[in-house]
């Protein structure tokens, strides 16, 4: 394979040239987000805050200053479609302090030409620009002959934040893989024309999302559900300038045109794969934006002799490790719970149920549908429910509260016996099976059980 490419990036628009920005605000940096998955979930809210705070002076002026724009023509064709927009909304009012507006983009071609003719304005105004879940050949389609791309690319000419991820970010690059046409209804691995955003910029990739997916278990979901075999014939297909960039589930790379670098966030890896050859960066690390450009070259060097060592995750700020589904936060505060109560540990035991309550609701803003959500309500009721039987019954174990009381009458009944006193033994025998303590009398002596504790 052969790179020719050289290298340069649009320069910046001064503030007030375009329309992009008024003369009062100053130009937005020229940055291009690309999201593996997790897009609205609890692992890339530092990322999106970091990102909204570059627009503003300071955090607290971050929700009036931020113009961010929700593009929902990926999902468009769902029925719930409405509801994802409205997650989308929440999490970034709760979670990231920015108002998010919602385009309105849905189905561009049947839509009323005013609606999306307002929605597209949306876009063009919007510094922040996102776009997520869906379906890539939907979108594509929804796009084509529309402003959608040159909106997208203006951004990263004169100034704005573009931030696709999973089915958004399938689309951006030169390349798109037709997920659910493969995946789900079994046709020959095929690529569809990108957005080739990233050519505007000099990345000859296709970008795939949902790199190291695992959904498969015991088959291979890796590289967005097409698994290694259907990704090699994939790439067979490619140009011979061309090549993957895969970007792994919760993880994301931040391509930031004004200083020339790629960092890599969130939890997992980003690869750049030649020919079935991969190099793979973690989160932590940042790259000359220009190795993107030529992958062939030294990924700390640009092609200008411009020294950009790759940093290590220990000086670089990223996003702290967050578990990447909820089903896992479920796992884990369930056996925290299951301990605390085994050890009689109240306190620890509530910790767990709070813990969850707290992921259900960091969670519920995640556009990813599973049934996670399910399975942490259905956990989270049962841990109250134990908490409440202990509440009656108490956490310590009911045969130690109870023997030194039990062992104190069983010696009186062994006194009693000894005296010929069967009618006080006998009574002292009714009284504990009435308390539901079993006594069996043996060559050594008396052994007692709590009934239904065996």
């Amino acid at each position: 394979m052969r790179w020719s490419f050289e290298v340069g990036f649009p320069e910046p628009v001064p503030s007030g040239q375009t329309g992009l920005v008024t003369t009062n605000r100053p130009t937005p940096p020229r940055i291009l987000t690309l999201m593996g998955s997790g897009e609205t979930a609890p692992t890339m809210v530092s990322t999106h805050r970091r990102l909204a705070a570059s627009l503003a002076d300071g955090p607290a002026t971050v929700r009036s200053m931020v113009n961010a724009a929700l593009l929902d023509t990926p999902y468009g064709f769902q029925e719930n479609a409405s509801e994802l927009a409205e997650r989308a909304v929440h999490y970034f009012s709760e979670s990231v302090d920015v108002n998010l507006q919602v385009g309105g983009l849905t189905s561009l071609h049947a839509a009323d030409p005013v609606t999306r003719e307002r929605g597209l304005e949306l876009l063009r105004t919007s510094d922040y620009l996102f776009a997520g879940p869906g379906s890539p050949t939907y979108a594509l389609r929804e796009w084509a002959h529309t402003d959608v791309p040159s909106i997208i690319s203006d951004k990263l000419d004169h100034g704005g934040i573009v931030v696709f991820a999973s089915a958004a970010a399938l689309t951006i690059g030169a390349r798109t893989v037709p997920v659910y046409e493969i995946y789900k209804c079994g046709h020959d691995p095929y690529w569809l024309e990108g957005l080739n955003v990233l050519g505007h910029i000099g990345i000859n990739a296709a970008v795939i999302p949902h790199y190291d997916n695992a959904e498969g278990g015991h088959h291979d979901t890796r590289f967005c559900y097409l698994g290694e075999r259907r990704l090699r014939v994939m790439e067979q297909e490619l140009p011979t300038d061309h090549y993957v960039l895969g970007v792994d589930e919760h993880t994301g790379v931040v391509l930031n045109l004004d200083e020339g670098s790629a960092e890599v966030v969130g939890n997992g890896m980003l690869t750049v794969r030649i020919d079935g050859e991969s190099r793979t960066f973690a989160a932590g690390t940042t790259l000359d934006l220009a190795f993107l450009v030529n992958p062939e070259g030294d990924a700390t060097t640009s092609a200008a002799g411009r020294s950009a060592p790759a940093t290590t995750a220990e000086t670089t700020t990223h996003d702290e490790p967050v578990e990447t589904s909820l089903g896992a936060t479920t796992d884990r505060c369930l056996s925290d719970f299951n301990e605390a109560m085994t050890n009689a540990d109240a306190d620890q035991a509530l910790r767990a149920v709070l813990a969850l309550e707290e992921a259900i609701a960091a969670w519920s803003a995640d556009t990813l549908q599973s049934d996670d959500a399910d399975r942490a309500r259905s956990t989270l009721r049962s841990m109250i429910t134990r908490l409440g039987d202990a509440a009656v019954k108490g956490l310590d174990d009911p045969t130690l509260v109870r023997a030194p009381l039990v062992e104190a009458l069983l010696e009186i009944r062994a006194l009693a016996r000894s005296e010929k006193r069967f009618d006080l033994s006998d009574l002292i025998r009714d009284r504990l099976d009435a308390a539901e303590i079993n006594v069996k009398d043996t060559a050594d002596g008396a052994e007692w059980s709590l009934r239904g504790e065996n």
